[in-house]
């Protein structure tokens, strides 16, 4: 069993409320849930689709033939038609779209008539469309129940009955009428999470301690947000929505300097005027993690769609030189221990860490069985207390590993001082040379080993001794994974996914020797200008030979990859 379910219609229609329902009922029922949603940048209108892929087996990347297409408006059919496979149906109400379709692939069923009689209203037609679809494959959908009762249990027995039954009417008019389906579910297994990066990202700060989030809202961002909010109370958590990102990054900023694990995120443009407040993270030695999702830019650019563009705005983000961290995860497991990796490395080396991801990974959903709790780690670096501190307390004393003591003002009877400007170890604000060149081999020559060899490795996924090496960093590791999975059967081949991105290890000998010993090494980036192979490139010298870019605010589907991957093969 592996199905594609496509919901496409206009903005306010419901899409997503369809989306997540159905892959509520999926995960729950056992089956791996890969999905992704494609929507335009305005509250009504446009084209929008959520797409659902379940399976017997993990799945990690979108498929682009389509089994069953559940079209809320013409558009939906006259863009998504053509990517039935040779068994889908689309699932239209011919009454609401004002048009019939007698093809054998059109399954015509009442939304809104059936909502009604059902005893709801024409809102509830959504439910009908649930319970067709999970009546075409055959699932009853007692899972369901227990999922409308969680989202609606509060508005009272009748408004869930409703719901309940016009899920039921659309369940069995499909088993009764889909004469055409063929489709079969699998035997339910132990119920899975569901989970998408943003909120993997949350998770693992509030298991590192994160007591402090303040964001301005920005797409794709602003799912971290959302997160946190919705655990704050239940945590202890200040989250504070800030004015514009200059007051989000110095407001986490100061929280991390009172002494508390803060964070922020937001997307390029809002992480380009936190540019400043990074520097002051940069000088005053201040831990701090950001989040940076990515999108189409420049400017507003495509503020709904996909990019991987801005690792070189983080590599060189700020003004001056000063070490940092940058993390781009795969997939929310990768986003959750990498989540906790920033925090404890931010904290060690007083230094920013960035996490990237992109609207792609963002907003796409992933299953897993839970994560493993024990494989965090929680280290307390800050001096806490007289009895920890030395007794002339140095805030910027030079050390051998460039990290100096951090206390929390007012914990203690020492004095805290810190500045903006080049300081001397106690803080006071100087002019000589000397002092500026330790200052700079403190922060930056000293650390950066030490850091180096906290960095992990790129995974290398497939053949032990491969042929051919494609190259993915961040959010194609999903689709590349699944790429390789089917083109092992023909071809010697494995994937390099590189999460931990800069620093480069500080042992790069494994990896590279993979890249030399390949006769083929190919690098994917959804960017113009191939940014991470420039980066390989500048840190070990090595020129990936080919270099598959996309650019156009759209992820790569499995099918599209294959393809690509496979004319470069084929010329070897």
């Amino acid at each position: 069993m592996d199905y594609t379910i496509k919901i496409g219609g206009e903005a306010g229609q419901g899409i997503q409320t369809i989306g997540d329902t159905i892959s509520k009922v999926f995960s729950r029922m056992g089956y791996h849930v890969f999905t992704h949603q494609d929507y335009e940048s305005r509250v009504r209108g446009g084209h929008n689709f959520y797409q659902v892929r379940l399976s017997e087996t993990m799945v990690t990347s979108s498929r682009t033939q389509v089994d069953i297409l559940v079209a809320l408006d013409k558009e939906s059919i006259k863009r998504h038609e053509r990517e039935l496979g040779p068994e889908g149906i689309i699932v239209y109400d011919a009454s609401s779209l004002k048009e019939r379709h007698d093809k054998p692939h059109f399954l015509d069923v009442p939304f809104n008539e059936l909502s009604l009689k059902a005893g709801g209203s024409p809102i509830m037609a959504n439910m009908v469309a649930i319970g067709a679809i999970l009546g075409m494959i055959g699932i009853n959908g007692d899972v369901l129940h227990s999922i409308i009762k969680e989202t609606m249990g509060n508005k009272g027995e009748a408004i869930l009955k409703q719901n309940i039954d016009a899920f039921i009417a659309g369940r069995d008019y499909a088993k009764a009428n889909c004469l055409r389906c063929s489709f079969f579910s699998a035997p339910s297994s132990k119920p899975k999470m569901l989970i998408d990066v943003n909120e993997a990202i949350g998770l693992g700060a509030i298991a590192s301690g994160c007591k402090f989030y303040t964001a301005y809202p920005m797409t794709p961002s602003t799912g971290i947000l959302n997160f946190f909010s919705s655990k704050a109370e239940e945590y202890g958590i200040v989250v504070e929505q800030a004015e514009d990102e200059i007051s989000a990054i110095n407001m986490a900023l100061g929280a991390s300097y009172a002494g508390v694990r803060s964070m922020t995120g937001t997307s390029g443009g809002g992480f380009c005027l936190m540019v400043e407040g990074i520097s002051l993270a940069g000088m005053t030695e201040i831990p701090i993690v950001v989040a940076l999702a990515q999108r189409p830019a420049p400017a507003t650019g495509l503020p709904t769609r996909t990019e991987q563009a801005d690792l070189f705005l983080a590599l060189h983000a700020g003004h001056g030189e000063f070490p940092r961290v940058i993390f781009a995860p795969g997939d929310p497991e990768q986003a959750f221990y990498l989540t906790n990796k920033a925090f404890d490395l931010s904290n060690k080396y007083q230094i920013p860490v960035f996490i990237l991801t992109d609207q792609y990974l963002s907003d796409s959903r992933w299953t897993y069985l839970g994560f493993d709790l024990d494989a965090l780690t929680y280290r307390a670096y800050r001096l806490k207390g007289d009895e920890r501190v030395p007794e002339t307390y140095k805030r910027f004393a030079y050390t051998e590993d460039g990290v100096s003591p951090l206390a929390i003002p007012g914990k203690g009877k020492y004095i805290v001082v810190v500045d903006s400007d080049e300081h001397d170890e106690e803080g006071h604000i100087i002019e000589d040379g000397e002092t500026r060149r330790l200052m700079v081999e403190k922060r930056l020559f000293k650390k950066l080993p030490f850091i180096k060899k906290e960095m992990e490795s790129p995974r290398l996924y497939g053949s032990e001794r491969p042929d051919i090496v494609v190259i993915g960093w961040g959010s194609t590791y999903g689709i590349i994974k699944e790429a390789v999975d089917e083109l092992a059967k023909r071809h010697s081949i494995a994937m390099l996914h590189f999460s931990e991105v800069y620093p480069f290890p500080y042992y790069t000998e494994g990896f590279m020797e993979a890249l030399k010993r390949a006769k083929l090494t190919i690098c994917v980036e959804q960017n113009g200008t191939n940014q991470f192979a420039r980066l390989l490139k500048a840190e070990t010298g090595f020129d990936i030979p080919v270099k598959i870019n996309r650019y156009d605010g759209r992820p790569f589907l499995l099918e599209e990859l294959i393809e690509v991957l496979n004319g470069h093969i084929g010329r070897l």
